[in-house]
């Protein structure tokens, strides 16, 4: 298996290269920057909503590299599908399979409930090369063991006491914060200080916020 490097490209998005160079980008959503999947060999999304599916920046992604795909779930495929047949593949739960050289599993298959008066829509997470989890916007946990947990530190359909749960749950060696595009640098401090030592601790997984643009070996 080839090494990878991830990427953080902003909010919910990380950008995963190998050392042969092919690049997989998952949720690069309206949160995230703007290139965020562009050069993208291969894309996963894992629903619908905006911040972490943005229609025109993938399009604009699919026509400046014509031999890239997506791997997503149906209401994200139907979006897409018509503009680039053959190109966009609808997955779920159970499923397995290669994009770009990157082995993937797909984990789960409903969003978090934000509210019980709001309807849940469908969420798959991805497991990628056995190595890091992306849950989405849902607290899955893999029936395997995971290394790197993308961790969905804040949003409208979880709480503090739920992460921390979560991340002692799966059990990942570290967990890198996703889903941080809401707070404020107050706010990062305040998670940073409550998932790390100081606060009432998530086992043994090492926790650490990334920047956008920040890289680190997966």
């Amino acid at each position: 298996m080839a090494g990878m490097q991830l990427t953080k490209k902003g909010h919910s998005c990380v950008r995963l290269t190998r050392d042969d160079g092919r690049v997989l980008v998952i949720d690069p959503g309206r949160f995230s920057e703007e290139d965020a999947a562009l050069g993208a060999d291969a894309v996963l999304v894992t629903h619908e909503h905006p911040d972490h599916f943005d229609e025109e920046r993938l399009r604009t992604a699919l026509e400046a590299n014509p031999a890239a795909e997506v791997w997503t779930l149906r209401s994200v495929a139907e979006q897409l599908g018509a503009a680039f047949p053959g190109r966009v593949r609808t997955v779920g739960h159970g499923d397995s399979f290669t994009a770009a050289g990157f082995g993937v599993e797909v984990h789960g298959e409903l969003h978090a409930v934000i509210h019980p008066d709001m309807p849940r829509v469908t969420n798959i997470g991805f497991l990628v090369d056995g190595e890091v989890f992306h849950p989405g916007d849902a607290l899955t946990v893999p029936d395997r063991p995971v290394h790197t947990l993308l961790l969905p530190v804040h949003a409208p359909w979880n709480k503090f006491s739920e992460i921390v749960d979560y991340a002692r749950e799966v059990g990942a060696q570290r967990a890198l914060a996703v889903h941080d595009g809401l707070l404020s640098d107050t706010g990062l401090g305040v998670y940073g200080r409550n998932l790390g030592p100081q606060g009432p601790g998530i086992g043994g997984t090492a926790y650490t916020r990334m920047t956008p643009g920040d890289s680190t070996t997966v």
